[in-house]
């Protein structure tokens, strides 16, 4: 029996618009359940494998590389030859491996884990955020922000549900962390609509693109602004809180769902101040606005810190859906690769670049230090961002 497709006569039903949202949205949920794993582990795999910040850092680079800069080429290919599976396997994908890596003989092999962990991450990504709202007519920021919510939903529930497995600071139990995973990517294979299109729209998607490259470059750039500090944050805040401020393992990872948290509500709310406000305003506001908070959270203390931490996360992630709306717009024969290029693409070069980079500024001065220098990347986002046109 054959998937249901997105024939345009069918999506015109609201159950039908409704069902493939659903499912994208619910795979969204579990794929980035697994893409903040790897951070709540820091800490134990710093002792399991007897690692510096440096290699820590690495590692987390590795997942991003993988992950996420890699994510244009899974969404060409995707573009090109449609096929659902690039979206159905990838959560199976993501949690085997990354909950493997407890069975790492050493490094070397931890890092190829990380990197096939990755690679389910990056299938899912290009193909889910094209499709989850492609037969949208009105308020398609507010639906993108409820995709785009879903997986930042799923990153804020990443730390808990793997801080749990890690109770007790061993690796003994992660391999259950793999049945979210396996069970989604089952009930994918089974009601997941088949996604319609042929390779015509790459080439015809390509003149297009090139047309429209200079705000599109302001677009990733923006992205990749507020992806420097959204990633290394993700990635590296339970280290920052469990070894420069002194938070159990516990207490930081429920930080890093705190923050987490804040971002998914906050690019829910992004999407609907677009809609109603104008895209270009939220950019320029959730750019100036977030600074002063996140200063709050690294120079403050005890429970004013958690608020600046959690109000700046949020505000930071308003133009999340804005950014991936506004590329497809512009460039909507190649939904899936500039959606790449706004989700993945943007978030994994500022990973792969400042997640080592924390590590290295870390082992030299202080991770204190390393994160007081990264509350500057939002004021440059907010010169950029009156460059966008009106």
């Amino acid at each position: 029996m054959t998937a249901p497709t997105f024939a345009a006569e069918r999506v015109r039903s609201p159950r039908f618009y409704w069902l493939p949202l659903a499912l994208f949205c619910l795979g969204h949920f579990t794929i980035d359940l697994y893409s903040g794993a790897l951070g709540t582990m820091q800490p134990v795999l710093l002792r399991r494998f007897q690692l510096s910040y440096t290699e820590a850092g690495f590692l987390a680079g590795v997942l991003v590389f993988s992950s996420s800069v890699l994510q244009p080429v899974y969404g060409y290919l995707s573009d090109r030859w449609r096929s659902r599976l690039f979206t159905v396997l990838g959560p199976a994908m993501a949690g085997i491996f990354i909950c493997s890596l407890g069975w790492a003989p050493g490094y070397p092999i931890l890092l190829a884990m990380v990197w096939l962990g990755g690679a389910g991450i990056a299938s899912f990504h290009p193909q889910a955020a094209a499709n989850a709202v492609v037969h949208v007519r009105e308020k398609r920021s507010s639906a993108m922000a409820i995709f785009v919510s879903a997986g930042s939903l799923g990153l804020a529930a990443g730390p808990l549900f793997f801080s749990a497995i890690l109770a007790g600071g061993t690796l003994a139990r992660l391999p259950w962390g793999a049945l979210p995973g396996l069970a989604v990517t089952a009930l994918l294979l089974l009601f997941m609509p088949a996604v319609g299109g042929g390779g015509r729209t790459v080439r015809h998607g390509a003149l297009r693109l090139g047309a429209v490259w200079k705000t599109m470059a302001i677009l990733y750039l923006l992205v990749f602004i507020r992806s420097v500090v959204q990633i290394v944050f993700t990635q590296m805040l339970p280290l920052y809180l469990h070894n420069q401020r002194g938070y159990s393992l516990s207490a930081s990872g429920l930080a890093l769902s705190l923050y987490l948290l804040g971002g998914a509500l906050g690019g829910l709310a992004g999407g609907s101040l677009a809609d109603r406000f104008g895209r270009r305003r939220i950019i320029i506001f959730s750019m100036i606005g977030s600074t002063p908070l996140l200063v709050l959270f690294v120079f403050g203390s005890g429970v004013a810190s958690l608020i600046g931490l959690f109000l700046g996360g949020l505000i930071l992630l308003f133009t999340v859906p804005v950014n991936v709306v506004m590329a497809q717009e512009l460039a909507p024969e190649q939904a899936g690769t500039v959606s790449a290029l706004m989700m993945g693409f943007g978030w994994g070069m500022a990973g792969l670049i400042f997640i080592p980079l924390t590590g290295w500024v870390s082992d030299l001065l202080s991770m204190q230090w390393a994160f007081a220098g990264l509350i500057a990347f939002p004021l440059i986002g907010f010169a950029l961002a009156w460059r966008l046109p009106k």
